[in-house]
């Protein structure tokens, strides 16, 4: 081949190679959504797709400025704490070869019928690392940057009450003061627990220097709770607890009006209180500058919600609580009306609290406690109540609320378990009032809870559907059907004697047995009740802390 021949050749390999640049540049500059992405546009996606799996670092990484993007973005999903995010990129523009503008559209959701849109842009640029998005908080969410923080806070209205079967406030959100000591700002563990005991003794004469001591050595290093005050108690003593050491850490609680009332309801309450709020919660989105000032984005107030109505009778209550304080082993009472399944009393002494809310939940050996079920299951079977077998007794249980598996909004229960195999129910009834010892291997289990909706249920002719709060009366697993009238009145003569108690001609009642363990269970007029009293020094315990309970009850009522 010639000269010329060679650089004709030459000539035409630049101009393809030319050619094959021009080419190369025309694509990478298609606008995004042709088949060819530029450097722009698959930096931008990048980008999006790492905000969206929460991976912080991925995304940051991806701007100009790597350790502020961080921060940014961290304080975004940690302020936000969304459900769900999702950002997609709405376009990318090409503004020359370096540069380019880019625009996202964000979508987060807080819950239903919580949702927050909006709409941000961006640039892009060739950096000598690369294609990256240039910085700025408002990358992520318009406003952001400048010392600003985004948060999602909820919004609620004034707090509801809580009220009686009455409409009697019972409960109420106050401040509560927990005074506690702190070592790190206690230069005399010694001096300051004096102090401080000295200071709170009006109010709690019972917490000592050295308890607190002991309670500081237990847990060295850390804080503890000396005592917790509501506000009227915590104003008067404010001034003096300008101890070293001592800190008040005040909280919002829901408690009880009147100070006398404990009862294993009150927690059940407060979740009841608090479903109440988180139905009517409102929420909001703000931007919060460094003075702590707030610019909402999205979101609106919630609504006051309604006071919850308790069933709970505080007369009633508070005569239970007189009365089960009489014993000095673990007692439990609990009281139903019987016409509409009320809830109307709980209480439980100090040597049952220990234990646990024993009163609902307390599952013990039943013994006599369910003479008067195998009653009804004999009539209804035609057998001996000796020859009642645990499948029968079961069922004419839950005829009368016992196992039935009711499902009270709010409230953990249990009325009774029965052995699969039917243990325990092929025992001999000689007396259906009399008391029985037992020692309660593999019989069936009652509550408290349980043999109130015996009482109840026996008084009504059908088991009463019980309800903690007006307007949400409990599920049962199983629809009951009520026992034939003649059993019910049979149940009901049996009971004619009161079990013993004298001087209450209205009252039907019935007392049994289980090991140590004594019940004490009936109903006058629209009032059932149980009574239990475990480890009982007496055969006649329960009797005697019912008749306290009848006493009280009989007092006129607090106005």
């Amino acid at each position: 081949m010639g000269p010329g021949a060679q650089k004709s050749s030459r000539g035409k390999y630049v101009i393809a190679s030319i050619a094959a640049v021009v080419m190369t540049v025309a694509l990478a500059s298609c606008v995004v959504g042709g088949e060819e992405e530029t450097d722009a546009a698959t930096v931008v996606e990048d980008f999006v797709t790492a905000l969206n799996n929460h991976d912080v670092d991925a995304a940051a990484n991806l701007t100009s400025y790597p350790n502020a993007a961080r921060a940014s973005i961290s304080q975004m999903f940690d302020g936000l704490e969304a459900r769900s995010t999702d950002f997609d990129v709405a376009q990318v523009i090409d503004l020359g070869s370096d540069s380019g503008f880019f625009t996202l559209d964000a979508a987060w959701n807080f819950g239903e019928g919580k949702d927050w849109t909006y709409q941000s842009q961006g640039e892009v640029r060739d950096l000598s690392v690369g294609w990256r998005v240039s910085w700025d908080p408002s990358v992520i969410v318009p406003g952001l940057g400048s010392g600003r923080t985004v948060d999602y806070t909820r919004t609620d209205a004034a707090p509801p009450k809580v009220v009686d079967a009455g409409g009697t406030l019972l409960m109420n959100e106050q401040t509560i003061n927990a005074i506690t000591l702190d070592p790190a700002s206690m230069p005399d563990p010694v001096d300051s627990t004096r102090r401080l005991a000295k200071v709170i003794e009006p109010v709690a004469p019972l917490v000592a220097s050295e308890s607190m001591l002991a309670d500081l050595a237990a847990h060295p290093g850390q804080s503890i709770t000396a005592v917790l005050l509501r506000d009227p108690d915590y104003l008067y003593l404010e001034s003096d607890f300008a101890i070293p050491g001592v800190v008040v850490v005040k909280t919002p609680k829901l408690i009880a009006s009147d100070r006398r009332i404990n009862s294993p309801l009150l927690d059940p309450l407060r979740t009841a209180w608090q479903a109440n709020r988180d139905a009517t919660a409102g929420w909001a989105v703000n931007l919060v500058d460094q003075n702590g000032a707030a610019v909402k984005q999205a979101g609106f107030q919630g609504p006051s919600g309604p006071d919850v109505a308790a069933t709970m009778d505080s007369h009633t209550q508070l005569a239970a609580i007189e009365a089960v304080v009489s014993a000095g082993t673990p007692a439990a009472i609990v009281a139903i009306r019987p016409s509409d399944g009320a809830i109307l009393a709980a209480a439980q002494n100090n040597q049952a609290i220990e234990q646990g809310p024993i009163a609902f939940t307390g599952l013990r050996p039943a013994g006599g406690a369910l003479d008067l079920v195998r009653l009804a299951s004999s009539m209804q079977n035609g057998v001996e109540p000796r020859a009642v077998s645990g499948e029968q007794l079961a069922d004419t249980a839950r005829q009368l609320g016992l196992g039935n598996g009711f499902h009270i909004p709010s409230l953990e229960q249990q009325t009774a378990t029965f052995a699969s195999d039917g243990s325990g129910g092929n025992e001999s009834v000689n007396n259906i009032v009399a008391n029985r010892t037992s020692s309660g291997a593999g019989e069936p289990q009652v509550t408290p809870f349980g043999m109130a909706m015996l009482a109840a249920s026996i008084a009504r002719g059908s088991a009463p559907t019980p309800m903690m709060v007006f307007g949400q009366p409990a599920t049962a697993d199983t629809a009951a059907s009520a026992l034939p009238e003649d059993v019910t009145n049979r149940l009901r003569d049996s009971m004619r004697g009161a079990g013993g108690l004298v001087g209450y001609p209205d009252l039907i009642a019935a007392g049994a047995a289980s090991g140590d363990d004594r019940w004490f269970f009936g109903s006058r007029g629209d009032l059932a009740f149980a009574v239990f009293v475990a480890d009982a020094d007496g055969n006649d315990r329960a009797q005697q802390m019912t008749e306290k309970l009848f006493q009280e009850l009989a007092k006129p009522a607090d106005k």
